[in-house]
C-alpha cells in the first residue's frame, strides 16, 4: 500500500523542535505516512536570536520577503511540495503570504498550526476577523493549547476537525538532564559565578522586545538591594544582549552565559532557585517544569499561548506588572522555602503531562483525519 505524504511547513528550524519532528516521524510511520519538513529563514526578532540548525532531510525552501507597514510579509516557494503532498500543516500565520493561494485552490487538504487567536502582538477588528477568516478555511486546525481549539471552533471550524497538541518542549530528556546534575556540578557553577544557594534567580530564552528585559535587569538590581548575594543567571542571545552584556558590566547582580544547550540548561536549573520572565511566557512554562524551577512572570497582554499551563500559587507566581512590586514577589518566594519547595513538587508533577510524545502523538491523529477525513468546504 503506497503511503500518504504530508508536508509540515515551519517558518524556520530550531533545535528545541527537532525532538518533536522525530517523534512525529515515528508516530506517522506507524500510520504508513511519509512526513516531510519544509522550511524558510527566520525574519524580524527571529532573525536576532540566531538559533537556526539544520535537520537531514528536511527541505528548504525558497523565500522571499517584504517589509509592510513594519511587519515582515513572507512567501515560500511552496508548489513542488504542495503538488507531491496530499497534504500540508501550515502556520496560522496572517503574513504567510504562500497561504492563501493554497486555501483557495483545489490542491491538498491543508491544515493550520498555530496558536488560535493572536497573543505577541496587538491586532485591530480587521486583522482579527482576516485571521478568524483564514483558521475556518483550513481542512484541520492544530491548536497549541486547549484556548486555541475553543478560538478555532469560535472562528467556524467543526470540532472534530480540532486537534489540541500541547504544545510542549522534550520534557522527558531535560527532566532527565536535570536529575544527572549532581551536588558537585552545582557546587562548581555556584563558585565560579559567585551564587548564594536560595539566592539565584534564572533567565533563559530570547533577549528582545517581548521577553521586557529591561524590566527584568531593574527587577533583578531591586531584589539584590534587599537580598545580599542574590544573583542573576541570563542565558539566550537576541536583540537586547547588549542590555544583559551592559548590566553585568556595571556591577549589577547579572551573569550573562550566551546561549545554552540541554545539558547546560539543565545545570543552570539545578543550581537556580526561581526563573524570572516579566515578558513573554511561551514554552519556557514547561522548561520551569521539567527544570523543577518555577517560573514568577507577570499578567502581560503579550504572553504565550503556554501561559495558559500555569497556575499561580501552584505551580508558578503571577506577580504585579511593576518592576518593585515583582522584585517584591521574588523576594517573598526565596525567603519561603516552604512555599518554593511546594512549587517545585507542582513543577515535577506537570513536566509529565506537557511531553513532546504526547504532543507528538495527538499531532499525528490530527494529521490522519487530515488526510482521510472529508475535506472542509471552501466558500
Amino acid at each position: 500500500m503506497t503511503a500518504a505524504r504530508v508536508g509540515l511547513v515551519v517558518p524556520y528550524l530550531t533545535a528545541y523542535r527537532l525532538p518533536f519532528f522525530t517523534r512525529l516521524r515515528g508516530e506517522l510511520d506507524a500510520r504508513n505516512i511519509e512526513l516531510a519538513v519544509a522550511h524558510g529563514l527566520p525574519t524580524g526578532l527571529s532573525a536576532a536570536r540566531r538559533d537556526t540548525v539544520e535537520l537531514p532531510g528536511a527541505v528548504a525552501l525558497r523565500q522571499r520577503v517584504w517589509k509592510v507597514a513594519g511587519r515582515d510579509l513572507v512567501w515560500l516557494a511552496i508548489g513542488e511540495l504542495a503538488r507531491t503532498s496530499d497534504a500540508l500543516v501550515l502556520p496560522q500565520s496572517m503574513h504567510h503570504l504562500h497561504t492563501y493561494p493554497l486555501l483557495a485552490g483545489r490542491g491538498p487538504r491543508i491544515g493550520l498550526w498555530g496558536h488560535g487567536r493572536t497573543h505577541v502582538s496587538a491586532h485591530g477588528p480587521a486583522a482579527r476577523w482576516t485571521k478568524a477568516a483564514l483558521t475556518r478555511r483550513a481542512d484541520w486546525f492544530f491548536a497549541y493549547t486547549d484556548a486555541g481549539g475553543a478560538y478555532a471552533v469560535r472562528a467556524g471550524l467543526p470540532r472534530r476537525r480540532v486537534t489540541v497538541v500541547h504544545n510542549s518542549l522534550d520534557t522527558t530528556a531535560l527532566a532527565a538532564a536535570r536529575d544527572a546534575v549532581t551536588d558537585a556540578d552545582v557546587a562548581a557553577l555556584r563558585e565560579r559565578h559567585g551564587l548564594t544557594q536560595g539566592r539565584t534567580g534564572l533567565y533563559i530564552g530570547g533577549l528582545d522586545e517581548l521577553k521586557r528585559i529591561p524590566f527584568l535587569i531593574e527587577a533583578a538590581g531591586r531584589v539584590a538591594r534587599r537580598l545580599p548575594g542574590f544573583r542573576l543567571l541570563v542565558a539566550g542571545d537576541g536583540a537586547h544582549r547588549p542590555l544583559v552584556q551592559a548590566a553585568e558590566a556595571s556591577g549589577g547582580p547579572v551573569a550573562y552565559l550566551g546561549t545554552v544547550g540541554d545539558r547546560d540548561k539543565a545545570l543552570l536549573g539545578g543550581a537556580s532557585d526561581v526563573l524570572l520572565v516579566p515578558g513573554a511566557v511561551g514554552l519556557c512554562a514547561v522548561d520551569s517544569f521539567a527544570l523543577r524551577t518555577p517560573l514568577i512572570t507577570c499578567p502581560w497582554p503579550y504572553h504565550g499561548p503556554e501561559f495558559e499551563y500555569l497556575e499561580s500559587g501552584r505551580n508558578a507566581l503571577v506577580a504585579p506588572d511593576d518592576p518593585e512590586a515583582y522584585a517584591a514577589a521574588v523576594l517573598g518566594l526565596l525567603t519561603e522555602p516552604g512555599e518554593l519547595s511546594r512549587l517545585r513538587r507542582a513543577c515535577q508533577t506537570d513536566a509529565k503531562r506537557y511531553t513532546v510524545e504526547g504532543m507528538a502523538a495527538r499531532f499525528a491523529c490530527g494529521v490522519e483525519g487530515l488526510i482521510h477525513g472529508t475535506r472542509q468546504g471552501r466558500t
